[in-house]
């Protein structure tokens, strides 16, 4: 989510800055996200013999395509409504919007085996990447300049970081001495987890360093705290329903469990209490485009 800035000027007719962006790209680019969201997850969910993978793995996709069709997506377009008219809050979701279609593209690229619908993801996955690129190099984050409640949120970004990355290591590691039978692979058919590499490798450290923005109260933070948290609230959303289905597809594989299904509908909840906060300090800007 690094990238340049442009300071963007004012209306015509002197009025308060806004933080929406300043050319028509993102806008572009993200109603090409939306248009391949819809067409390769509706019938990821609606057409279920396009899957060839384990049932279980077929119903965990089916579910994480249902989340993406009726939530990321209208909150997508909502989002790019509202920036359009100015709002530097609607910036914010609509970032973290692209970042959390952009994670599950990889997921249904690489925890589900090669199908019909491979290029709609890979679509997906570029348009999400490309949505991300545009829209943060073209916002004013200078206008952004993160409130009260950013250190406490940073806080509480550091402690979800933590909890995750030693989850995962806590799999990772006691494998890694028969790594051709890691537990966390058995019943997936896959070669390796898509889940762990993203997280360790790209979102969790970057994340880490948006909070220590926000801790410092960089307008960067602003943007990427407040995007990594919208993020967390879908994906967490995202795995409570997928392990519905998931366990639904097929009760007795151990891939997929209902035990998770409430503590991650509460995590989503939970996370919205630091994203409002988030977004509450964001100043009151334009609220029409000229």
């Amino acid at each position: 989510m690094i990238g340049p800035t442009h300071a963007m000027p004012d209306n015509l007719a002197g009025g308060p800055p806004r933080a929406g962006p300043s050319q028509r790209a993102p806008y572009a680019v993200s109603v090409l996200l939306a248009v391949a969201v819809a067409a390769g997850c509706a019938p990821t969910f609606f057409l279920p013999g396009v899957l060839s993978g384990p049932d279980v793995m077929n119903g965990s996709a089916r579910g994480t395509a249902l989340v993406m069709l009726v939530v990321g997506l209208p909150i997508l377009l909502g989002a790019m409504a509202l920036a359009y008219r100015g709002s530097g809050r609607a910036i914010i979701v609509w970032l973290g919007t692209a970042a959390y279609l952009a994670y599950n593209a990889v997921m249904l690229l690489f925890a589900t085996p090669f199908n019909p619908l491979f290029l709609l993801y890979v679509a997906m996955l570029a348009l999400a990447a490309a949505t991300i690129a545009t829209l943060a190099a073209h916002v004013d984050v200078a206008v952004m300049t993160p409130g009260t409640p950013a250190r406490p949120v940073a806080v509480y970004m550091w402690a979800v970081i933590a909890i995750n990355a030693l989850v995962w290591l806590r799999a990772i590691i006691p494998a890694l001495g028969d790594a051709a039978h890691a537990p966390f692979l058995r019943g997936t058919e896959m070669t390796t987890s898509p889940v762990y590499v993203q997280d360790l490798a790209l979102w969790l450290p970057f994340a880490a360093v948006s909070a220590w923005w926000l801790w410092q109260r960089k307008p960067w933070g602003l943007l990427a705290g407040g995007a990594y948290l919208t993020m967390w609230v879908l994906e967490s959303l995202t795995i409570a329903t997928d392990q519905w289905f998931g366990h639904r597809a097929d009760p007795l594989s151990p891939v997929a469990s209902l035990s998770v299904v409430a503590p991650f509908t509460a995590f989503a909840l939970l996370g919205c209490a630091p994203l409002v906060l988030l977004l509450r300090s964001v100043p009151c800007l334009n609220r029409h485009r000229r």
